[in-house]
């Protein structure tokens, strides 16, 4: 039995190094007709089949990735490239001859918000007769990202989408769900992922969206105002510990059982249902039930030396994880979702940065400095011995 299965997205990310473009900024980079000189470019495995699949494998978790690639040349980059960790990683991974396979070209300057320019290709057509749930039935957990970037899982009002998670959760697995931000200008982002997400969440037992991407998806106005608000900044700044409590409380009710949301610098955020709901996650859920029910905290990030922040959502889901997989207490499982988050800017692809879980426990325990989150919201309590805030929703007794 496996620990874990990693669906959904693969592809192959083109990364030039731009450290040398410290101290400018992105209009400054590229105007039209500048000729930018940078450094060599690094070949990586991307998405968060990729990504999260092999920052668990790196922190001890045994997994099984399934993703959809071309029989081209980048398609067997892919395949390589993720053979090179572990032989046995690539054994699930479709080969479609009939398409060509997705890659990302990341921009990605220094202390800038970095830019994809993507190429769906194969992650295109995947769909849920693509799942081996033979393979999944034998795991602790299923884990799946980026659907909006999937147009067979988004489009028929997301009919596949939910059709995967209820098979994946039919065979006993503790399902969760990472999302990317819908492109306003492409039919993701026209879709109506209220309905989708409304079908899905009954079947997802841990959800994991950022901020902004449910910000886009169920409050678009919102999403509109803090992006007009930021003028061109980070968003993230701009989100309240009441509009992450309203969330949590909104995606419960939708069918979530554990809401999870990733807030870049600003840290992560965890909300869970009662007790009965927590007991019936399937093979991964919590080992203390009790402890996991009723929570609402907010973990500041680690402070970090960027270099980038290619895969640092998924690095996050993976740390988050692999805690729960080894039976962590939600403060465990939040620390280690922005330790690993950390660990990975510190280096300019998506696995370069990531520690062995021992090694990320011991930097933890070695004293290592967060940033403030967000001192003094109102209702809110700091547990000072976890370095972790509590919110109005919490249930455990100080």
């Amino acid at each position: 039995m496996w620990d874990a299965v990693v669906a959904g997205h693969i592809c192959l990310d083109v990364i030039p190094d731009l450290a040398g473009t410290a101290g400018q900024s992105f209009d400054q980079l590229f105007r039209p007709g500048r000729l930018v000189e940078v450094g060599p470019v690094l070949f990586s495995s991307g998405g968060p089949v990729a990504n999260t699949g092999l920052a668990l494998q790196r922190l001890g978790i045994s997994v099984q990735l399934m993703g959809k690639v071309g029989d081209d040349l980048y398609g067997r980059a892919v395949r390589e490239l993720v053979s090179a960790v572990d032989a046995g990683l690539a054994g699930g991974m479709i080969v479609d001859p009939h398409s060509y396979t997705s890659y990302t070209i990341v921009v990605n300057p220094p202390q800038v918000d970095r830019v994809f320019l993507h190429y769906p290709g194969a992650n295109g057509t995947f769909r849920a007769a693509d799942v081996r749930y033979d393979v999944v039935a034998q795991s602790r957990a299923f884990h799946f990202g980026y659907p909006p970037i999937m147009r067979s899982l988004y489009a028929n009002g997301g009919a596949e989408l939910t059709e995967i998670f209820r098979q994946a959760r039919a065979t006993g697995a503790t399902t969760s769900l990472d999302m990317s931000l819908p492109d306003p200008n492409t039919p993701s982002g026209r879709t109506d992922w209220r309905a989708i997400l409304t079908a899905t969440l009954p079947f997802v037992d841990i959800f994991l969206p950022s901020a902004e991407e449910i910000l886009f998806m169920l409050h678009r106005e919102t999403w509109d105002r803090l992006h007009d608000h930021a003028a061109g900044g980070d968003v993230l700044h701009q989100v309240t510990p009441a509009l992450l409590s309203a969330l949590g409380e909104e995606l419960l009710l939708m069918g979530s059982k554990v809401v999870a949301i990733k807030l870049g610098r600003r840290g992560f955020y965890l909300r869970t249902a009662g007790q009965p709901t927590i007991e019936a996650m399937g093979r991964a859920r919590p080992t203390d039930a009790a402890l996991w029910s009723n929570r609402e905290i907010w973990a500041p990030a680690f402070q970090a030396a960027e270099v980038g922040a290619t895969g640092s959502g998924d690095a996050s889901i993976a740390g988050f994880l692999s805690a729960l997989l080894r039976g962590g207490s939600p403060e465990e499982t939040v620390t280690m979702a922005t330790a690993v988050g950390a660990c990975n800017v510190e280096a300019a692809d998506a696995l370069s940065g990531i520690l062995t879980w021992e090694a990320t426990h011991r930097r933890i325990a070695g004293g290592w400095p967060k940033h403030e989150a967000m001192a003094g919201a109102p209702g809110w309590r700091f547990d000072a011995a976890q370095g972790l805030w509590l919110g109005p929703a919490d249930a455990r007794e100080t």
